[in-house]
């Protein structure tokens, strides 16, 4: 029943069409259009994105992290440098990236080589924080077995207490920049005829190409 269930599911993709010659040069302009429109379109968690990455023996894991700024040096989100996907970087600093947004039958997928920040600009992102989550980053130990909530809230209250005023970013907290070298942008067409067009880099240059559904 499922199974039959499963095979009914889906839908008529439609949009715009996608071509390589319309499309800027520089991916990280197209990405920040494409980011745009789905801000602007009103789209839940816009920035939310898949990262993939490779543990030391070698099997995937991924989750939902959140996109917090794209440059032109690449594809910025935050973390735990204890939790899991930062042990999974220091061991294959490679990932993948996926932003899907449905209303609008658009996915982007993003591969590259991973590098910490600089500290200056994880302060500075730490700083904007609200200060719940601030003191959430001190006092949850990310991916680590724990007793109960009840000791992560007392975790809380204690640091709220240290630090009435300011609170400093840990160490143990900061950003990953995933510096691509292939964006693919997908915009779904009827009859699953999807266009695709491929970034990638080679040398100092950018590849646009067309890529078959």
């Amino acid at each position: 029943m499922a199974k039959d269930l499963l095979w009914k599911v889906g839908e008529q993709y439609e949009g715009s069409p996608l071509d390589p010659a319309d499309c800027d040069p520089d991916p990280f302009v197209e990405v920040r259009r494409w980011l745009a429109v789905a801000v602007d379109g009103g789209i839940p968690n816009p920035n939310a994105m898949t990262l993939a990455t490779i543990d030391e023996r070698g099997r995937p894991a991924a989750r939902i992290v959140l996109l917090k700024e794209v440059d032109d040096r690449g594809f910025v989100f935050y973390t735990s440098y204890e939790s899991r996907k930062a042990r999974d970087l220091a061991a294959h600093p490679w990932a993948t990236l996926v932003l899907y947004w449905e209303a609008l039958h658009r996915q982007i997928r993003i591969e590259g080589s991973v590098e910490k920040i600089t500290a200056a600009e994880s302060d500075a992102y730490f700083a904007s924080r609200q200060r719940g989550s601030q003191l959430g980053a001190i006092a949850s130990p990310q991916s680590a077995v724990i007793e109960s909530r009840a000791l992560l809230e007392a975790k809380i209250a204690e640091l709220a207490a240290r630090y009435p005023d300011e609170v400093p970013r840990p160490a143990t907290w900061g950003g990953f920049r995933v510096i691509a070298d292939m964006i693919e942008l997908w915009q779904g067409q009827p009859s699953r005829l999807h266009d695709r067009v491929r970034y990638r880099l080679e040398g100092d240059s950018w590849i646009r190409e067309r890529l078959a559904p």
